[in-house]
C-alpha cells in the first residue's frame, strides 16, 4: 500500500474533481454574456462551489464516516460527472450554480481521504513529496482540464467544456475503481470532532496564512480570463494557449515547492510570497503588452502553482492529531479563501476595473506575510 502507483490513481481523482471546481474560470466571460449578468455574478459559479466546500468540508467527514474509503472515493466521482453532465443542459443561471453546488458537498470528502493516505503511506521525511503527488492532480487540472475546458467553449460553446469535465471525471472514476485497492486499513475517520484542536494558537495561524495565501492566489486568477480578453486583447484560442502554458510551468513549480517545503517551511513560504507579489506587479505594469505577458503569464503559473501545497503543510505542520479531522478543516479554509479572493476580486473589479484586479491580491499577500513573521515571533 505504500507504492507511488496508489498515490497516482489518487491523484487521478483529484484531476477530476479539481477540474470542475476550477474548469469554469476560463468561460466566465461566455456564461455572462450567455445569461447577461456583469463577470462579478458569473463569480458566483466558482466563489459558491468553494462556500460549499468551506462551510460542510468537516460535516460531511463525521456524516460519512461509517462508509468504506474507496466507494465514498468513487461515489464522490461519479456525482461530479453527472452534475457536470446536467450543467450542460440548463439554461438559467441560477439553476445552474445550485447544480454546479450539489457536488461540492462531497469536494472536501475525496480530498481529505487523498491527503491522509499520502501521510499515512509514506514515511515522515517524505510527507511532503507524497503530498505533492496528491497536488499534482491540482497542476494537471491546471495544466489541462482549466485550458481544454476554455478551448471547448472557443471552438464549440461553453456547455461543451460542461460535457468535457463529465469525460474527466468519468475516467478518473474508471481509473479509481479497477486500480485503487482497499485503502480501510490506512485511513479512518473521526467519529466525533475534536474541539480541543481550534485551542492551539499555531493552528490559527497556519489557517490564517493559508486563508490569505490561497485568497491572494484566486483574486486575480479567478478573472485571468477576462482580464486576458479585455487588457492584454487576446482571442479564445490564445487565451487557452496561456492557460495551458500556466499550468505547464506549474508541473515543476509544485515539484519544487514539494521538495523545499519539507526541509525549509518558513524560507519556502516567504520567497514564494515576495515572488507572487513581484508577478502582481509586473502584471499591473505590463498586463496590456502581449509579448511580455506572455512571460509573465509563465512565471506566474511556476509560482502559483506550490500555494495550496505551501499552504496545506503550513497547516498540517503546525498541530498534532487527526491528519482526517486537520486536512478536511484545510480543505474548509482553502476553498474559504477562494470564495473570499473570488468574491473580493469581483467585487474590486467592479468598483475598479479589471485592469486593476491585482490590488485586491496584494492586500492579501500582504496579511500572509503578516501572519508568517507573526508565527515565527511565536516559534522563538
Amino acid at each position: 500500500m505504500k507504492s507511488k502507483r496508489n498515490l497516482y490513481v489518487l491523484a487521478l481523482g483529484v484531476f477530476g474533481i479539481t477540474t470542475t471546481e476550477f474548469g469554469v474560470i476560463g468561460v466566465l466571460p461566455e456564461i455572462a454574456s450567455t445569461f447577461g449578468i456583469s463577470i462579478e455574478k458569473a463569480g458566483w459559479l466558482l466563489s459558491a462551489f468553494a462556500l460549499i466546500v468551506a462551510v460542510f468540508g468537516p460535516f460531511m467527514l463525521v456524516v460519512l464516516s461509517s462508509f468504506k474509503r474507496k466507494s465514498l472515493l468513487v461515489s464522490s466521482l461519479l456525482i461530479f460527472a453527472v452534475a457536470n453532465i446536467l450543467s450542460a443542459y440548463i439554461g438559467n443561471f441560477y439553476v445552474l450554480l445550485v447544480v454546479r453546488m450539489l457536488p461540492a458537498f462531497f469536494h472536501p470528502v475525496y480530498w481529505s481521504i487523498a491527503l491522509s493516505f499520502a501521510e499515512k503511506a509514506s514515511d515522515p521525511s517524505d510527507k511532503s513529496k507524497a503530498v505533492s503527488i496528491i497536488f499534482s492532480g491540482l497542476t494537471l487540472a491546471t495544466v489541462l482540464g482549466v485550458p481544454l475546458a476554455t478551448l471547448m467553449s472557443d471552438l464549440f460553446y461553453w456547455q461543451s467544456s460542461f460535457l468535457l469535465t463529465a469525460g474527466i471525471n468519468i475516467v478518473a472514476f474508471i481509473g479509481v475503481q479497477l486500480l485503487l485497492p482497499a485503502i480501510e486499513k490506512e485511513i479512518e475517520f473521526p467519529m466525533v470532532f475534536d474541539l480541543n484542536i481550534f485551542q492551539n494558537k499555531n493552528l490559527w495561524i497556519g489557517l490564517l496564512i493559508a486563508f490569505f495565501t490561497i485568497a491572494a492566489m484566486y483574486s486575480t486568477y479567478g478573472y485571468m480570463a477576462e482580464f486576458l480578453k479585455n487588457v492584454t486583447h487576446m482571442n479564445g484560442k490564445q487565451i487557452t494557449i496561456m492557460l495551458f502554458m500556466f499550468g505547464t510551468v506549474g508541473v515543476l513549480g509544485n515539484k519544487i515547492a514539494g521538495k523545499y517545503m519539507s526541509r525549509f517551511p518558513f524560507q519556502t513560504t516567504c520567497i514564494f510570497l515576495i515572488l507572487l507579489t513581484g508577478i502582481h506587479v509586473l502584471i499591473y505594469g505590463y498586463g496590456s503588452f502581449f509579448a511580455p505577458m506572455v512571460w509573465i503569464i509563465g512565471f506566474w503559473g511556476f509560482i502559483h502553482s506550490g500555494g495550496f501545497l505551501i499552504s496545506n503543510l503550513n497547516v498540517t505542520s503546525s498541530v498534532s492529531g487527526s491528519s482526517e479531522f486537520i486536512n478536511s478543516i484545510f480543505t474548509s479554509c482553502g476553498n474559504f479563501a477562494v470564495t473570499t479572493g473570488t468574491l473580493f476580486g469581483g467585487f474590486w473589479i467592479a468598483h475598479y476595473g479589471i485592469e486593476n484586479s491585482i490590488g485586491a491580491s496584494i492586500i492579501f499577500i500582504t496579511l500572509a506575510l503578516i501572519m508568517l513573521f507573526i508565527k515565527v515571533k511565536l516559534v522563538k
